[in-house]
């Protein structure tokens, strides 16, 4: 089993997580529950974005998923407070 196989395996189930986190962030009973399943799948699609990089060689992609996890990350943040403030979906 080589290198490329294996990050290919690691790509394949990223992949297949972020549709489970998919399904979660669709079917979500609250808003919380959704909020923390678009993290989650952010987070899946910036690891899947660098693991992509290492495969192709192009750093470029490994540039562009932390950008996107620190936007991801503010974002998070922002929602967060939002439910906080509002007290959406919280018991």
């Amino acid at each position: 089993m080589t290198a490329i196989s294996v990050f290919m395996w690691a790509l394949v189930l990223l992949l297949f997580s972020a549709m489970l986190t998919l399904i979660r962030l669709l079917l979500g009973p609250t808003i919380p529950d959704r909020a923390v399943a678009l993290d989650s799948m952010t987070t899946t699609t910036a690891g899947a974005m660098v693991i992509y990089g290492v495969i192709t060689k192009q750093a470029v992609f490994i540039d562009v998923a932390l950008v996107y996890a620190v936007l991801s990350y503010i974002a998070t943040l922002y929602i967060a407070r939002y439910l906080v403030k509002k007290k959406v979906g919280i018991a």
